[in-house]
């Protein structure tokens, strides 16, 4: 499936450093103010989640746009401001991932336990509604323990000299981008704009080599790498359009429908791996699998969306 192509344009007047620049120091100042709500945010559950999410959007913009446009930095420091922060954002996502999973899970099973397209089990009748309460409860205990280890390793490193240190080089990003003093001067359109290029083509490849939709098996986890791999890409691409000024909304939309795809697979994972616990209840047992099941259809719901989206006739070329 052939990603649209798209004619990349600069926006904006000033150098390659200047246009650069300015986004990296609009997303240090993001993430040190995502940084200081977090800190302000105490006890109160729900701004903390706030404040990570925001740290780690601007963490993943600053490492995004510093492996795009890596030629027009100070390699070694982006290089290593990079690692680092690919390795935050990442810690901070697993609370909030782990917690997002248990809810997409309980919601699914509360629709499906009263829902009269589901049918029980010969010989079972009421088991899924009996089984869902003891998978809700099995998922329960098994992700809020995941939940609580991941908060504990994120308290962690919000407390490690390793993250002082990325928070420091992040501030001094908000004031002054280490840049290349040839590569800076040139252009965009000479610069910047051939090197989002070349994260757009990386997109359209891996795009290009997904199986299609209807040609996958729906219960077949196998091409789920693939995808997020893509989901990856894409916000890469995303994230340099973002720099060069240019309009988003549609990546944006493809982006969404990944989330989903992703939150689905794991949620199904995590069904499966419940499923294998030892000595469950057969109820049990069936109320994970037609979670899984559920969970998987939607996999498969979010690939049909995000390749709609991709086709040519329907909307401009990105």
């Amino acid at each position: 499936m052939a990603l649209p192509n798209h004619d990349l344009t600069a926006r904006g007047e000033g150098s390659a450093g200047d246009v650069l620049g300015t986004y990296l120091r609009a997303q240090a100042t993001a993430f040190l103010r995502g940084l200081r709500l977090h800190e302000e945010s105490g006890a109160d559950a729900a701004e903390g989640s706030d404040a990570a999410r925001s740290l780690r959007g601007a963490a993943r913009r600053i490492s995004g746009s510093l492996t795009t446009f890596r030629v027009v930095t100070e390699s070694s420091w982006a290089d290593g401001l990079r690692t680092e922060l690919v390795w935050l954002s990442s810690t901070l996502a697993d609370e909030h991932a782990y917690a997002a999973r248990l809810t997409r899970l309980l919601d699914a099973l509360h629709r499906l336990s009263g829902s009269p397209e589901v049918p029980a089990p010969r010989g079972a009748s009421g088991a899924l509604t009996v089984g869902s309460a003891r998978a809700a409860a099995l998922l329960e205990r098994q992700l809020t323990l995941a939940r609580t280890r991941a908060h504990s390793a994120t308290l962690q490193a919000l407390g490690s000299s390793r993250f002082h240190a990325v928070a420091d080089a992040v501030a001094v990003l908000a004031s002054e981008v280490p840049l290349d003093a040839v590569a800076a001067r040139g252009r965009v359109d000479e610069v910047l704009v051939p090197l989002a290029e070349v994260a757009r083509t990386r997109l359209a490849t891996a795009v290009s080599a997904l199986p299609h939709a209807a040609e996958a098996h729906p219960y077949n986890p196998d091409h789920d790498g693939s995808w997020h791999e893509v989901r990856r890409l894409l916000r890469v691409h995303r994230y340099a359009r973002e720099a060069l000024g240019e309009d988003v909304a549609r990546l944006v939309a493809a982006g969404d429908a990944l989330d989903r795809h992703r939150d689905a697979a794991e949620a199904a994972a995590a069904s499966a791996t419940a499923a294998r616990t030892p000595r469950i209840a057969p109820a049990t047992a069936y109320a994970l699998g037609v979670l899984h099941a559920d969970q998987r259809h939607e996999v498969e719901a979010t690939r049909f969306t995000f390749q709609d989206l991709w086709q040519p006739a329907a909307a401009p070329a990105l």
